[in-house]
């Protein structure tokens, strides 16, 4: 079992930058790859970014390559989505997920409760 818990979702302007965190426990955290997806009022939960248990190895979606970095702290037990240039289209709740491997086409076993996040333009 993991449990999850992502914060660090809020309000802010076009343009601008923000950090969402993932803290987890009741696994050892560097043996599961870490997710985040979103979910857009109306949408269906999209995958946005994922890293591998080592952090060696990144996979991101189409729509936010390279404005968002995901990257993780095994010494803390926490996954970090940096956001930058974020744009309305990005306003979305977000999940962090974990797994045992990476899953980009499937869903990953284990999920936080979101963090909203609204992008005014």
């Amino acid at each position: 079992q993991v449990q999850l818990v992502d914060s660090g979702g809020r309000l802010v302007q076009a343009g601008g930058s923000l950090r969402l965190s993932c803290a987890a426990s009741g696994r050892t955290f560097s043996s599961i790859a870490m997710h985040w997806f979103r979910q857009a009022p109306g949408k269906e939960r999209e995958f946005i970014a994922a890293i591998n248990w080592s952090g060696g190895s990144t996979y991101y979606a189409d729509s936010v390559k390279g404005r968002f970095t995901i990257s993780r702290d095994n010494a803390r037990n926490t996954a970090y989505l940096q956001m930058n240039n974020l744009k309305p289209e990005d306003t979305a709740v977000y999940y962090c997920a974990a797994d045992r491997v990476v899953r980009v086409t499937t869903r990953p076993a284990y999920w936080g409760q979101g963090t909203q996040v609204t992008v005014s333009s």
